[in-house]
């Protein structure tokens, strides 16, 4: 018995030499590569450097090396080539432009919607390149249809369609410096519902509204949201195949593009699944014989 546990503590020990050895060779490089790769950079870095280099000279340099680097991501669907962050070990994915002109995001901020809980990351995704009017303002059965058209985001003036919209890598996530918003036709002359004369309205109100009282700071605000509908569009107002609220042909969107945003499938996601459920073991203080999942 003991000629074979001293069979068995010899076989682990060289099986445990031999994943050290195939670990150090193949994985490690792998998985921490870009560490070495940050103090190669640096090293290399300091030794360009004359004696005669400020710190913040080092440190510009340093950073304009960074600059240029590029990093591959393989998402097993496709690759995603971006800038090298240093430290980042994750794909750092891609950044949106903040609007500047919006009227509603004064108070409400570029992620408006927490109330859903189920879906209420769905909805302020939506809200990168939807204006809040888009949904939350809907014209009377008197009232013509709306006009829809992009804005910059920095400017707010009216823009024509994004290019990026025929990019699927943009398309995906709606970074377009842009967001759809309704308007009218006056004339040759095209209006946003919300233009210049209610920014300036609303911009007026957020510097003076301590000056008022609570009543009428209340009225103040139904006055800024009397165009604002009780209910906002369901999903199923515009991902639908017949008669989409929004014309995306006309928004800029290529044909494979609106196929996909006039499916059912995502509205009979929200439509269906009401609760949402997430394994025990997942959960942070959970543990033991506890049921397998839990809704929130």
């Amino acid at each position: 018995m003991d000629n074979l546990k001293k069979i068995i503590f010899k076989l682990y020990t060289i099986a445990l030499m031999l994943f050290t050895i195939w670990y150090g060779t193949f994985i490690f490089p792998v998985i921490f590569g870009h560490y070495l790769h940050d103090d190669h950079d640096a090293e290399h870095a300091e030794e360009q450097a004359d004696d005669g280099t400020s710190e913040e000279e080092k440190l510009f340099q340093k950073m304009l090396a960074e600059q240029s680097q590029m990093a591959e991501t393989d998402l097993g669907y496709r690759v995603i080539k971006e800038q090298y962050v240093k430290g980042h070990f994750h794909h750092t994915g891609f950044s949106v432009e903040f609007d500047t002109q919006s009227v509603c995001i004064r108070c409400h901020g570029d992620v408006p919607h927490d109330k859903a809980k189920a879906i209420r990351a769905f909805l302020n995704m939506h809200a990168f390149y939807l204006a809040c009017e888009t949904c939350h303002i809907q014209p009377s059965e008197n009232q013509e249809d709306w006009t829809f058209r992009w804005y910059d985001k920095k400017t707010g003036k009216a823009v024509g369609n994004p290019p990026g919209l025929v990019s699927t890598e943009i398309d995906r996530y709606g970074n377009y410096g842009a967001k759809v918003a309704p308007g009218i036709v006056k004339g040759d002359k095209f209006q946003f519902l919300n233009g210049d004369k209610e920014k300036e309205f609303a911009e007026e109100y957020l510097k003076k509204k301590d000056l008022l009282a609570p009543t009428q700071q209340s009225k103040m605000k139904k006055v800024i949201h009397r165009m604002v509908n009780d209910q906002p569009l369901f999903c199923d107002k515009c991902h639908q195949p017949e008669d989409p609220y929004l014309p995306f042909a006309k928004l800029g969107y290529p044909r494979h593009r609106v196929n996909d945003l006039t499916g059912t499938e995502v509205v009979g996601m929200v439509q269906k699944y009401k609760a949402f459920y997430i394994p025990k073991f997942l959960m942070p203080g959970e543990a033991g014989n506890v049921p397998q999942s839990d809704a929130f």
